[in-house]
């Protein structure tokens, strides 16, 4: 948390859920929340710093999809669409995966797309998704990424 605390205001964060892996090699389950942070920050801005908070809390990208100590993305800008260089927003793959929509939804309850509708919920086979809430607190003692 302290490392989302420099990059700007965080203003709501999600429970942590726990899911298993998509994609990838064999690998223990993931676990993963949602942080609405206000920040002065560029979207480009914001991810570079993302990325330098991943760093120093020990992540190496030596394999797609593979084991993390932890993994920051850029989900939604406010309302805005943006394609960059490493950088898609909204994030491309978030309407199908349900540890990204319930947590989002619990931190932003009123979470827009670009074009003003709203964020739906997971339905369908991204519904029947495990996931499990987890009583790690964020920030607290048991969460990996503090």
């Amino acid at each position: 948390m302290r490392g989302l605390a420099a990059i700007g205001r965080v203003i709501s964060v999600s429970s942590v859920y726990e899911t298993a892996p998509i994609g990838g090699p064999k690998q223990d389950p993931f676990l993963n929340a949602v942080a609405v942070v206000e920040t002065a920050h560029t979207p480009s801005g914001l991810l570079r710093e993302l990325l330098t908070v991943e760093r120093a809390r020990g992540r190496v990208r030596d394999t797609r999809w593979g084991p993390r100590t932890l993994d920051l993305d850029l989900i939604l800008w406010d309302r805005q669409r943006i394609s960059a260089p490493g950088l898609t927003v909204p994030h491309p793959r978030m309407a199908e995966r349900r540890f990204v929509l319930e947590p989002l939804l619990e931190a932003w309850a009123d979470a827009r797309m670009p074009d003003g509708s709203i964020v739906e919920p997971a339905s369908g086979a991204v519904e029947r998704q495990g996931l499990e809430r987890v009583e790690a607190t964020i920030g607290g003692p048991d969460w990996p990424g503090t």
